[in-house]
């Protein structure tokens, strides 16, 4: 880069600011994906806040909107902007300014042969450890879903569960999350019957309809003994870029350790696990 960046009078390269080492979370970004001792390049985060402001409803921005959205002083946006624009990090047309055609390049290794499920396991293995229960990641296949990863839990009860075993649209938290994010897909699996696997299974279209307008809203899901009697789930969705579903993230077992309140409790840390999985793909 230029030799602004010399000038630190408000762009910090680098401050004596050491990676904390501590599991309190999905390792990542920021510090925490830093090796205890090294220190961090802090304009480096200032440069991805810029990068993600950008989004696919708001592909163009200009530079007040940027500074408005990353919170950056003025100078310190104008200068990492303009570096930015001669490094084809962004693109400049008239006043605006959107992501540079050059990231495309850079970006298409990245998914080149990129498995799934080794993509996600970070999150998936977090996300047990945070609630040792077992974690999974549900993709949507044809009209049923499938487990594609898993991360198991260590205790000896646990749910029968595997790679590849093939599930219900409409029963389970799961189910419930790759509904309501895809809505293309809803009316063709609520306008046929609906399998009756306990007492508790939704078949009504209508109430199944309004359980996804609600799922949306809070933005995870949580059932009860729907496809298995005594079973628990809370799931959450993941996206790949341009926020596209990739397939529902989420913990189940059995109803003595998965209650009401402590789904409630849990609720928060399958949505963390989640969001950090859609990192992972390179989603937003």
């Amino acid at each position: 880069m230029t030799s602004e960046f010399d000038d630190q009078d408000d762009i910090d390269l680098g401050e004596d600011q050491e990676s904390t080492g501590q599991d309190d979370g999905p390792q990542d970004e920021g510090l925490r994906a830093l090796p205890r001792g090294i220190r961090p390049l802090l304009v480096l985060g200032k440069i991805r806040q810029i990068i993600e402001v950008f989004a696919p409803d708001r592909p163009e921005l200009t530079f007040l909107e940027i500074r408005k959205a990353t919170g950056l002083p003025a100078s310190t946006c104008q200068r990492l902007v303009a570096n930015m624009v001669a490094e084809q990090f962004l693109d400049r047309h008239g006043d605006r300014y959107r992501i540079g055609l050059r990231f495309g390049y850079w970006a298409s290794p990245a998914g080149a042969g990129m498995d799934v499920s080794e993509v996600v396991r970070p999150a998936l293995e977090w996300l047990r450890d945070a609630t040792g229960e077992t974690s999974c990641l549900y993709r949507r296949e044809g009209d049923v879903r499938v487990c594609v990863a898993m991360a198991e839990t260590y205790q000896a009860i646990r749910r029968e569960m595997y790679v590849g075993k093939l599930m219900p649209l409409h029963a389970g938290s799961a189910s419930r999350v790759l509904l309501a994010w895809d809505e293309s897909i809803v009316d063709d699996v609520l306008d046929r019957p609906l399998e009756r696997f306990t007492t508790t299974t939704v078949t009504d279209a209508a109430l199944l309809r309004a359980l996804l307008a609600q799922t949306r809203q809070q933005g995870y899901a949580v059932t009860f003994e729907e496809r298995d009697p005594g079973a628990a789930s809370v799931s959450a969705p993941v996206f790949g870029p341009a926020k596209v579903l990739v397939g529902a993230l989420g913990i189940s077992g059995p109803t003595q350790r998965i209650s009401t309140q402590q789904s409630a409790e849990w609720a928060p840390l399958v949505v963390r696990a989640a969001q950090q999985a859609t990192r992972l793909l390179g989603g937003q």
